[in-house]
């Protein structure tokens, strides 16, 4: 079986939100602690996490703390986490990457593993929800560079996979909603 590795983007400021999504808490658990234990349960290995705003602070809550990226150009948008996770990547075997949000409490193990299957260097996967593209997504090693040399902005991969012929959506609506938290009024009741 290829080796997945799991990338958790937590590294924005959430300005709707009031403050890091990554910090924000759930049933007693922080964002960012259960989206890595979501990615790491179902079997993604290594599993990474890009940081940004209030980085100090969300790597103390890591169970691993080496595990954390910090994306210095962070405030420019997603794509800047996109490619400093992609790039930290590089130096292991893994042949695929599940990256994964940090404000989808939603999106459990059951859909990593469900969008992850039989993965390996030339995947291009994304969960969908009631068919709608959603995250997580599944990138190919293959994939990287280019993805890296695109992505820009806010958008991360999104003008990258737009369409492709070869994305697999990975209908995942009977596992979880997808939703993001993008205000506090957002969080599950």
């Amino acid at each position: 079986m290829a080796e997945v590795a799991g990338l958790l983007l937590a590294a924005g400021a959430g300005r709707r939100f009031g403050g890091p999504k990554a910090l924000a808490v759930l049933d007693g658990e922080p964002f960012v602690v259960r989206a890595l234990r979501v990615l790491a349960d179902a079997g993604c290995a290594p599993v990474r996490v890009v940081l940004g705003a209030s980085a100090g602070e969300v790597r103390a809550l890591l169970p691993e703390p080496g595990s954390a990226i910090v994306a210095e150009d962070w405030e420019s948008g997603m794509g800047a986490s996109l490619r400093a996770g992609l790039k930290a990547l590089e130096a292991t075997g893994a042949e695929a990457t599940v990256v994964h949000l940090v404000d989808l409490p939603g999106v459990g193990t059951e859909v990593v593993r469900r969008v992850a299957a039989g993965a390996g260097e030339n995947t291009v996967a994304r969960a969908a929800y009631d068919g709608v593209p959603g995250h997580p997504v599944v990138l190919g090693r293959r994939w990287w560079p280019e993805i890296v040399a695109g992505a820009s902005g806010d958008k991360g991969a999104r003008d990258w996979l737009k369409g492709r012929p070869d994305l697999r959506l990975v209908e995942c609506d009977d596992l979880g909603t997808g939703h993001d938290v993008d205000r506090r009024e957002d969080l599950p009741g």
